[in-house]
C-alpha cells in the first residue's frame, strides 16, 4: 500500500520517504530514504536502483525548501522564494529539463521555464509534474497518453512547464494526481477533473461513464488464459473516454469542497459540510461502500469533520 502525504514536512510515496528539518537559523534540510530507483532519492550512486536504509541528506538543494512531493520515480521541491527543483526519472520529461541525460538525474536541478512564476506548491505523479503559482495558475510538464496534462485534445507531451489555459480564470489551490487522472481544487471550492475517466474516477465530467475493462476481469483463469484476458482488456482500454482538458465535476456543482485526493484509479472528495465522497474503481473496496455499480461520486459511510484531511493509497 502507498500512502501519499501532501505535507511539506513529510512525503511518502510507495517505498520512498522524504522529510525536512528546520533548524534555529531557519535552514531546511531534505532527507530521503527507501527505494532509490531512477535516482529519485537524489543521492549519489542511486541512479539505477540502489536503496538508502537511513535518512540521508539530499544535497544540491537550496537551504530554504518549504514544500516537497514524491512521485513514483521522481521528486520535486519548492523553496520559500518560489523556485522549484526536480530530480529522478526523466524519460517522460517530468523533470522539466531540456535534454534527458540519465547520468545527472539523481542531481537536483531547478526546473526550466518557471523563472517568472512564484511557485507555492508542486505535485508529482508517475509521468507528470505540476506546479501551482501564487496567482493560482496551474503548470504541467511530462508525458501522458491518458490526457493527464490537460493541455488539449491529443497533446500527450510537454517537455517544459506549460500553463493549463482551460483553468486560466480559476485560482487553483491544490491538484492531486492518480495513475491517469487528475483533480484540481479552486480557492472558492470548485473541483475540476480530467484525464482517464473510466470507472467515473473523476466523477461526471460530461463523458460516458464506463467501467474499466481491467476491473471486469474475474479470477479463476489459468496463466495463459489470464494473460490473454489482460491483453484484450488493455486493448479495449485504449478506446476508453479521455477528458483532454479540465472539466467541472457535475456532482459537485454548487458544493463547496475542502479537500481532494486521487489514488491510482479512484478519488476522494471532502466537502465543507463534512461529507466524504468517493468515485472510481471499487475492486478492493477502496471506495468505502459496497456497490460496484454506481460510477458517480457517492458518499462514504463515515461521519467526517470538515477540518480533517485525507490521504489515499496509490
Amino acid at each position: 500500500m502507498v500512502r501519499l502525504w501532501s505535507i511539506a514536512k513529510l512525503s511518502n510515496f510507495g517505498r520512498r520517504r522524504w522529510f525536512t528539518t528546520i533548524g534555529s537559523e531557519r535552514i531546511s534540510r531534505v532527507m530521503s530514504f527507501g527505494d532509490g530507483s531512477h535516482g529519485a532519492l537524489g543521492l549519489p550512486g542511486t541512479g539505477m536502483g540502489l536503496d538508502a536504509y537511513e535518512p540521508t541528506q539530499v544535497h544540491d538543494l537550496p537551504s530554504d525548501v518549504s514544500f516537497i512531493s514524491a512521485g513514483h520515480y521522481h521528486s520535486l521541491a519548492v523553496t520559500s522564494v518560489g523556485e522549484i527543483w526536480a530530480w529522478g526519472r526523466n524519460e517522460e520529461g517530468q523533470l522539466g529539463r531540456i535534454g534527458r541525460d540519465s547520468n545527472s538525474r539523481s542531481v537536483a536541478k531547478r526546473v526550466e521555464g518557471l523563472e517568472n512564476v512564484r511557485v507555492r506548491g508542486a505535485f508529482a505523479s508517475g509521468v507528470v509534474s505540476t506546479a501551482i503559482g501564487d496567482d493560482g495558475s496551474l503548470w504541467v510538464w511530462g508525458r501522458s497518453k491518458r490526457g493527464q496534462l490537460g493541455l488539449g485534445e491529443g497533446i500527450v507531451e510537454a517537455l517544459v512547464p506549460s500553463k493549463v489555459e482551460a483553468l486560466g480564470h480559476e485560482h487553483i489551490v491544490k491538484v492531486s494526481l492518480g495513475w491517469g487522472h487528475v483533480l484540481a481544487l479552486s480557492a472558492d471550492g470548485k473541483v475540476f477533473g480530467w484525464g482517464y475517466v473510466a470507472d467515473g474516477r473523476v466523477g461526471n465530467v460530461g463523458l460516458p461513464l464506463e467501467a474499466s475493462p481491467l476491473d471486469s476481469l474475474a479470477s479463476g483463469y489459468g496463466e495463459e488464459a489470464a494473460e490473454k484476458k489482460v491483453a484484450e482488456a488493455m486493448r479495449k482500454e485504449n478506446n476508453m473516454p479521455i477528458a483532454w482538458e479540465p472539466r467541472l465535476v457535475e456532482e459537485l456543482r454548487g458544493v463547496k469542497v475542502e479537500d481532494i485526493a486521487c489514488g491510482s484509479d479512484h478519488s476522494l472528495v471532502l466537502c465543507h459540510d463534512g461529507t466524504l465522497l468517493s468515485s472510481g474503481s471499487n475492486v478492493y473496496g477502496q471506495l468505502g461502500r459496497r456497490s460496484n455499480e454506481d460510477l458517480t461520486m457517492s458518499p462514504v459511510d463515515v461521519t467526517a469533520n470538515p477540518k480533517q484531511t485525507m490521504n489515499l493509497g496509490i
